[in-house]
């Protein structure tokens, strides 16, 4: 069970790298105005706010990976950080779009019950 949770705490990690490469580096390039349904107009008013959030989420992979690289000494980080997550992708759906809870806040619960339950 603590290699499936683990494997779960990778992708979402992973998932949040992808996160930061949208937001940081392809927020004004037509895959990432696609992405997120952007006019070019708004993508270059909004640069630096998503290059920000593009920022934490590369925080909250490395904190997840972090937790990973100390194996079963580092549960504790990886509840932390998917907490956040959950949390985050939750205030997300409901305040900026619900596809947001399936995509950031459901793989982070799923990942942190997987640990839990290790």
């Amino acid at each position: 069970m603590a290699t499936i949770a683990n494997i779960a705490v990778a992708l979402v990690a992973l998932l949040h790298v992808y996160f930061l490469v949208l937001e940081m580096f392809l927020w004004e390039k037509p895959f990432g105005r696609r992405t997120f349904g952007l006019t070019p107009e708004f993508a270059a008013a909004s640069k630096s706010l998503a290059a920000n959030q593009g920022l934490y989420n590369g925080f909250l992979a490395a904190g997840l990976v972090w937790g990973l690289s100390l194996g079963a000494a580092g549960d504790a980080i990886k509840i932390f950080f998917l907490g956040f997550l959950v949390v985050a992708g939750v205030f997300g759906g409901l305040t900026v779009n619900r596809k947001i809870v399936l995509v950031q806040a459901l793989p982070s619960g799923i990942a942190l019950a997987l640990v839990l339950l290790s």
